[in-house]
């Protein structure tokens, strides 16, 4: 099955409304001659309106870093599904790393959060990954399989078909440092194996990003790759002109 790529954008906690202007103009000028790959950046929710109205009618879609679990009430400093879908998102990112090490986002509550994001119509990006210690002592698989698990087990494997994956080697995320395409490629083959014992067809159309100092200059090895379908870029997403290189070798 041939899948169409997607390059989505993580901002992280980045921006300001006047560096934003410059930066969401070019993504859009660079990708409006682009045909055959999906485009889209994610931005920290004060940016939203400013991303929407910069990029509305373009190649390009926007979206959030991260969603509450929970579709309303008192959870002051969360941000709702539906809120989102207010602001035109089509993506949001769920279980990034930072989220999980950072403030405790833990298997079931990215899960939670996947779920809420596709009831509210939202295409979930799914984060999962290992660290440096798990790599080192050769237990990727059953880290990356437990994360996909807790997602299967909530939502179920036809769900999975509505979510994108992304691969994030954790110890590859603004180190500097990136997954050989075989090393990349490895665990693609894995999380897409793993997910057809559930459904095969899911796990054929299935598109899963790699994230992980993915840059202009290794772009095009990673995505040449059978079943890398995109990436999930961070500091290169900063960078108009190197996100749309990004963009053009996912073409």
């Amino acid at each position: 099955m041939v899948r169409r790529k997607l390059v989505a954008g993580n901002w992280k906690m980045h921006g300001s409304l006047a560096g934003n202007a410059d930066l969401l103009q070019g993504m859009r000028a660079g990708a409006a001659s682009l045909a055959g790959v999906d485009v889209a950046v994610c931005v920290p929710y004060p940016y939203l309106a400013q991303a929407a109205a910069a990029l509305s009618g373009s190649n390009v879609a926007w979206g959030a870093q991260d969603v509450s679990e929970h579709a309303q009430g008192a959870y002051t400093g969360e941000v709702s599904a539906a809120m989102l879908v207010d602001f035109g998102c089509r993506y949001v990112i769920v279980g990034h790393s930072e989220r999980r090490s950072y403030y405790g986002d833990s298997d079931a509550i990215v899960a939670a959060k996947c779920a809420a994001a596709l009831r509210a119509g939202l295409t979930p990006i799914v984060c999962v990954g290992e660290t440096l210690d798990e790599r080192e002592r050769n237990v990727t698989a059953s880290v990356v399989t437990r994360q996909l698990d807790a997602v299967l087990k909530e939502c179920g494997a036809a769900a999975l078909g509505a979510c994108v994956v992304a691969y994030e080697p954790v110890w590859a995320i603004g180190t500097g440092r990136t997954a050989t395409p075989t090393q990349a490629q490895e665990v693609h083959a894995l999380i897409r194996t793993h997910v057809a014992r559930e459904d095969a067809a899911v796990a054929a159309g299935l598109r899963i990003l790699y994230g992980g100092s993915m840059k202009p200059g290794n772009a095009r090895e990673l995505l040449g790759q059978p079943d890398i379908d995109g990436g999930l870029i961070g500091g290169a997403a900063l960078v108009a002109a190197d996100f749309v290189a990004i963009c053009n070798a996912a073409h």
